[in-house]
């Protein structure tokens, strides 16, 4: 078997509609809302082992950055119908945690130690116990996600304008994407529940949310959701075999910053999958950004050297993301591989014509870290 044969693909991601913490999926539990994703990806890739054939997929790993304990993703595997000899585990790395998931169910079909995984996120914040855990300790600095973001505006001059401008892109853009292919509807929810107009004046007035005098708002900002992802991970002679297309998984890592601006995870993530994969940044596609606030999003792109309110606009999650979407936390790195998914193999333009499209999805994380993972399309 030659290495090339062990590259993993992605070969099928869908998510549930993102609704608001409290409101549609409020009675569902992180598992509840994984469920139905899996089954949908063993539809959309013909697995459906019965007693005969025993289990076809090797493992399953969900992120869940809220868990009140115990082992959602074995709960969402075996509600998902799968076979009990089917293993699963939850991983948590915060706001990473889905991407997490996908980044460990590549390493595990490189080394050749598994050949079909599902892998995500899940949330409920609606379900999540009160509170959280530290994400780095207090005598090196843990603040709370919305003042960190504060600081991050004023370290690199993210003026409130920007922020509100790129929130008004973010909420547009959502609101006139067709996301069906990625949705399994749940409770009747087939379209995110978020996403509205937002007038530049109505943006404008919002006061400060985290500080007195600061920038950030709620309106430049993400919303707590509940949702889930995933995607089926398999080696690219199992991919070849079944003339699928799909996303080769080229480069991943994990780094760490400093916890007092976790946000700025992104920029050394993606310069480090690049310098991997052997390409510049001008070759990239789309990048999908988990975009818990403006002013995070924002400070990214400038130290990546991107625009992302005018040349870049296209390439910077064009189809809106979390802050007009909404947030559910340990799924949201599982959302951007979903994206990718859509507008790289599912997309009319994904075509032979067309070749392969490169994306890269990334996210910050709580406590100082950021992740990114460089897919191309094949097949």
């Amino acid at each position: 078997m030659r290495v090339d044969d062990l590259t993993p693909v992605v070969v099928a991601a869908r998510r549930t509609a993102i609704a608001t913490a409290g409101h549609q999926f409020a009675g569902l539990t992180a598992a509840e809302l994984a469920a139905p994703v899996l089954q949908a990806l063993l539809a959309d890739v013909h697995l459906m082992p019965s007693a005969d054939t025993g289990p076809e997929v090797d493992d399953v790993i969900l992120g869940v950055a809220r868990s009140p304990g115990g082992n959602p993703a074995r709960v969402a595997a075996l509600l998902a119908g799968m076979d009990v000899a089917v293993p699963a585990v939850t991983v948590d790395r915060q706001c990473g945690s889905g991407l997490a998931g996908i980044m460990l169910a590549a390493d595990m079909v490189r080394a050749g130690s598994a050949t079909v995984v599902l892998a995500g996120g899940a949330e409920s914040a609606s379900t999540a116990p009160p509170g959280r855990a530290a994400f780095a300790p207090a005598s090196i600095g843990d603040p709370e996600m919305g003042p960190a973001a504060e600081d991050l505006a004023d370290a690199c001059s993210i003026s409130r304008e920007r922020q509100d401008a790129y929130a008004e892109r973010s909420h547009a853009r959502a609101l006139a994407a067709d996301l069906s292919t990625e949705i399994v509807p749940i409770d009747g929810l087939v379209r995110d529940a978020r996403p509205r107009r937002m007038r530049p004046a109505a943006l404008a007035r919002m006061p400060a949310a985290f500080r007195p005098g600061g920038t950030v708002t709620a309106g430049n900002s993400c919303g707590i959701s509940d949702g889930a992802a995933a995607v089926a991970v398999v080696p690219e002679w199992w991919r070849a075999e079944r003339g699928l297309a799909g996303l080769a998984l080229r480069a991943w890592c994990s780094v760490g910053v400093d916890p007092r601006l976790p946000g700025i995870g992104p920029v050394p993530a993606v310069g480090r999958v690049l310098e991997q994969a052997g390409m510049q940044l001008s070759a990239v596609d789309v990048l999908e950004i988990t975009e818990a606030f403006a002013a995070q999003v924002l400070a990214v792109t400038d130290r990546l050297g991107l625009d992302a309110l005018g040349v870049d606009a296209d390439r910077i999650c064009p189809l809106g993301g979390a802050i007009a979407i909404g947030h559910p936390w340990g799924a949201s790195g599982a959302i951007a591989m979903v994206r990718l998914f859509t507008l790289l193999v599912r997309a009319p333009h994904a075509d032979a014509d067309r070749g392969p499209g490169v994306g890269i999805a990334t996210c910050a994380v709580g406590g100082g870290m950021g992740l990114a993972a460089l897919v191309e399309r094949v097949g």
